[in-house]
């Protein structure tokens, strides 16, 4: 018999307080706060007391590295959905770079089955465009997306579709099962050996410049091809004011087009690079201080329609060595509610309900995820699966990188102090953290 839980004085999307029973996997019962009690048939009941937290839909990650199968030695499916649980999530798509790449339904479907035996948080494979990654081939998109992992959305990041011919029959063929294309936005030829943001610092310090234009022309091409065939596209990490602006006049013009940014993307600049330290070295590059800007007021006003982490987690000798030599990208998975909180939230750009728009809803619309009716922007109610996220918005943490749940180390926010902190995250009613600690279980989560 799984657990039931009381929690009492919570305040869902930042509103009123209420008491939330949660039992067998839903939302039981909402009352007014102070009025609810356990039932007294049930006598396995954890109470939390909630006064001063806020209670959001479980968080949707579009954009994630898992490395399984291949990359082991830098995270496993099972360490970083345990990271994923610990941030907050309870889904996240895990991405195709890996090896062998997620481009056949065999692939998707062993990631998938790996996500269901550790049972920390949904996992739903992102499916490859072309097979390796290559750009000259269409991988089997149409057996990936029938497969038992239902891929929906398919993405060769890591790598831009370069090809337009290749893009155009991607867009065309995802039409048929209503998928989607997320692309990664990199013109190969504008930044072959580029190794950080193309402007004032990387001339100061001599390292090769990656221009903006590279990722806003892949963009600008893009969004008219996903016109042109009536597709739906979506932008990976989008990281210049430039892109923020295609993006802008596209969804003006009524292009089926929706944009993420990562929260490193929100807070840290190129300026990070003068020590040379490549924990900053990123794909796409950390951008200038008005780039920063840009995408949170492209945030703030639904230009941009979610936050995604690109948790990219590597092992100590790809990222503890020289800058030219590092590999690019950082974890994200267990700081990024904690950022939008402080660049989002405690700036007075977004509220609560918005977090739960840009980190829950609006992800789990474009990956087509069924997770219950307050991932579809309803308010946390009766009846509904109880995957939930409990955040204590006043606390305070100082991010160390060695006591994190996922395998690497490679956090940009080691030593730094971050607001928020997740005190408990229920997926279906299990809590897989509680009290800020995660709740070992070998049980197996089903849908």
């Amino acid at each position: 018999m799984s657990t039931t839980y009381l929690v009492t004085g919570v305040a869902p999307l930042g509103g009123e307080q209420v008491d939330l029973l949660l039992q067998d996997g839903v939302i039981a019962q909402v009352a007014p706060a102070g009025t609810l009690t356990a039932p007294d048939d049930v006598t396995d009941v954890v109470t939390i007391d909630a006064a001063g937290l806020v209670a959001l839909p479980g968080l949707v990650d579009l954009h994630t590295h898992l490395r399984e199968p291949g990359r082991e030695d830098a995270e496993t499916i099972a360490s970083g959905t345990r990271a994923a649980a610990v941030g907050g999530f309870t889904a996240v798509h895990a991405m195709a770079n890996t090896t062998p790449v997620a481009d056949t339904a065999g692939v998707v479907e062993q990631v998938w089955r790996l996500g269901r035996d550790a049972g920390w948080v949904d996992v739903h494979p992102v499916g490859a465009v072309s097979v390796g990654l290559a750009g000259e081939q269409l991988a089997e998109l149409g057996a990936m997306a029938d497969s038992a992992a239902q891929v929906r959305v398919f993405s060769d990041d890591g790598k831009c579709v370069h090809d337009p011919i290749l893009m155009r029959r991607a867009l065309e063929y995802v039409k048929a099962f209503d998928g989607v294309v997320a692309q990664h936005a990199q013109e190969p030829r504008l930044t072959e050996g580029a190794q950080m943001n193309e402007g004032v610092v990387s001339a100061e310090i001599g390292l090769a410049g990656w221009p903006a234009v590279a990722e806003e022309a892949i963009i600008a091409r893009d969004v008219l091809l996903a016109e042109h065939v009536g597709s739906r596209l979506h932008v990976c990490h989008l990281s210049t004011a430039g892109s923020v602006e295609i993006v802008r006049w596209a969804k003006g013009r009524g292009i089926d087009v929706t944009a993420e940014v990562t929260p490193h993307h929100l807070i840290l600049t190129d300026e990070l690079a003068r020590d040379y330290d490549p924990t900053f070295k990123v794909n796409p590059p950390l951008r200038t201080a008005a780039d920063v800007e840009a995408v949170r007021a492209g945030l703030a006003d639904g230009t941009i329609d979610i936050v995604a982490t690109d948790h990219a987690p590597h092992t100590r000798e790809d990222k503890d060595c020289e800058w030219a030599a590092a590999a690019f990208g950082m974890t994200g998975l267990e700081t990024a509610l904690s950022v939008v909180q402080q660049t989002m939230v405690d700036t007075g750009r977004m509220s609560w309900a918005d977090v739960a728009r840009v980190m829950s809803s609006a992800p789990a619309r474009i990956g087509r995820v069924d997770v219950g009716p307050q991932a579809q922007g309803r308010p946390i109610a009766e009846g509904e699966p109880a995957n939930l996220v409990l955040v204590d918005p006043a606390a305070t943490r100082v991010v160390d990188g060695a006591q994190q749940a996922t395998a690497s180390g490679n956090t940009p926010f080691r030593g730094r102090e971050l607001p928020g902190r997740v005190v408990a995250t229920f997926l279906r009613g299990r809590a897989t953290v509680l009290d800020g600690a995660t709740v070992e279980t070998a049980a197996e989560v089903t849908a």
